[in-house]
Formats: C-alpha cells, sequence, structure tokens
C-alpha cells in the first residue's frame, strides 16, 4: 500500500469525519386543496424541493407526504408558496397518545383513529365534563337524584 496509500486512507478517514450524510425524513403536511387541480399543484411545487424524492397527495385527507434528504422547514415554505393554508401533519393515532379524550386531543376533522398531536403535560382533568353534573347523580352526595 505504501506510504501514499496511507495518507490517502487517512484523509479520507478524517474528510468522512466531517461531512454528515443526510438522513432521510419523511414530512407530512396539512394543505388545504379542492379540487384535482390544486392537488396536481402542490405536487409539482413539492416535487421541486431540493432532495425529495417522492410526493403523495391524498385529496380526501388534505395531505401531502414528501419523502427524501429534505428538511422541514423548506418543505413547509415551499408548499406556503402556493398561496394555500399549510400546517405541518398535526395528527397521530390514538394509540399513541397517552390520554386521547382529553378536549385538546379531540378533533372533528380528523382522520379515523387519529386525534391531535397534544404535549404529555395535558391531564385528564382538563375534560369537557364538568364535575357539578358528575356530582349531581353520585352515591355520597344526599341530596343527589335518584331515577329509578
Amino acid at each position: 500500500m505504501g506510504v501514499e496509500g496511507t495518507l490517502e486512507y487517512l484523509s479520507d478517514l478524517l474528510s468522512s469525519k466531517k461531512r454528515k450524510k443526510k438522513q432521510t425524513q419523511t414530512v407530512a403536511l396539512k394543505i388545504r386543496m379542492d379540487c384535482e387541480g390544486c392537488a396536481r399543484k402542490v405536487k409539482q411545487v413539492l416535487s421541486g424541493v431540493k432532495g425529495a424524492k417522492s410526493v403523495d397527495v391524498d385529496l380526501k385527507q388534505q395531505k401531502a407526504t414528501v419523502t427524501g434528504y429534505v428538511e422541514a422547514k423548506k418543505v413547509l415554505k415551499a408548499a406556503q408558496s402556493t398561496k394555500k393554508k399549510v400546517e405541518l401533519w398535526p395528527y397521530v393515532p390514538y394509540t399513541t397518545v397517552a390520554n386521547p379524550y382529553v378536549s385538546q386531543a379531540y378533533d372533528k376533522k380528523a382522520p379515523p383513529n387519529m386525534v391531535r398531536r397534544v404535549p404529555d403535560t395535558a391531564t385528564i382533568s382538563e375534560t369537557t365534563v364538568d364535575d357539578r353534573y358528575v356530582q349531581i347523580f353520585s352515591d355520597e352526595n344526599p341530596n343527589a337524584c335518584s331515577i329509578m
């Protein structure tokens, strides 16, 4: 191998540590789309993002998914250039949320079996059920309503 080969090997080894290889990411966006033309326009714009390998647009769910060597900020900025209402995909499967029935997580417009992503600090005490209604039918309350 010799001295030259050894030096070349060491320089390649050192230079590879300096360069970070980008990881493949999947960025999901919620985009307001009304028709096939809107979906086509969004797909064309997102396909133009540097590093995008595949773009999937679901008109029914109002969702666009970009996969490739992309950054979420760049994809979001490109999607906003279409002048449509855009946000990162806010929904997660309800099985991954600690308290999926907290008032902040429930969303009527969410796809089936999905809830809004909420921070873990949300507690069950933040539900929409008021304690007064629970106390009316309590067995410990002597003035409670008894329906038989």
